[in-house]
């Protein structure tokens, strides 16, 4: 796909990365024909974007591990379900959460952390065999909204619903309705809006030759069934 846009020799280019490496070597064709790179949403591990906007996956997922800790009284045993250890969301949610719950509270204790890919069924697979190890378990924290919707129905299937405390991100009608039914604690929603209003403005001002600021924090906020149906967080909800 990449390589068919830059045959097109676009003015710009607004990119996410699935990984972040693999594409660099064409990206750095994008660079040698003078065509600025933008990143949005998941950046790459160069210098090659001129700005990547974005949220901030490491506070966001630190703001995650502060409302877990919340719910389960600080202390006892978490886990987290992630989508990959390639992408920079998966990598910096699960270096968010982690450091915060290390950082800040020391009588909580994450034991397991595992990568689904962000399939519901494997997250699913994944969560029962982690309730299973840890029959302890006070809360799970699933990075995305495949990873969390397979936390969900772990924790159903192992008929924990209710005594598992689940924290999700992003949305999705499942997440949304579990959040309204109880069975899901909360959830970190990006501004998916902004991120892509922001990266179009980033491409438009490097075209202009303005020097860009490196990283776009385009802003997150925690949802609850308390504010879900509030104007400026539906907003931000797909289904």
């Amino acid at each position: 796909m990449l390589q068919t846009v830059l045959n097109q020799k676009p003015q710009a280019l607004c990119f996410a990365a699935l990984d972040s490496k693999a594409a660099i070597p064409l990206l750095q064709k994008f660079k040698d024909a003078k065509i600025p790179v933008i990143g949005f949403d998941s950046g790459v591990d160069s210098d090659i974007p001129l700005a990547t906007a974005a949220t901030d996956n490491i506070a966001a997922a630190g703001a995650a591990a502060d409302k877990m800790a919340a719910l389960i009284g600080g202390s006892g045993e978490v886990a987290i379900v992630a989508h990959d250890q390639t992408s920079r969301t998966g990598i910096d949610r699960v270096k968010g959460f982690t450091d915060q719950i290390k950082n800040k509270y020391p009588n909580i204790k994450i034991v397991a952390t595992q990568y689904g890919g962000g399939d519901q069924l494997k997250s699913t697979d994944l969560t029962k065999a982690i309730l299973q190890a840890n029959p302890n378990l006070k809360g799970v924290f699933g990075a995305n909204e495949g990873s969390a919707i397979g936390v969900l129905n772990g924790v159903k299937e192992s008929g924990k619903s209710g005594k598992v405390t689940v924290i999700g991100y992003d949305s999705g009608q499942q997440q949304m309705d579990a959040i309204r039914a109880g069975t899901e604690a909360g959830a970190i929603t990006q501004d998916p809006i902004g991120i892509g209003f922001k990266c179009v403005e980033a491409a438009v001002n490097a075209l202009k030759g303005q020097t860009l600021q490196k990283n776009i924090d385009t802003g997150y906020k925690y949802y609850d069934k308390t504010n879900i149906d509030n104007p400026d967080i539906a907003a931000l909800l797909y289904k």
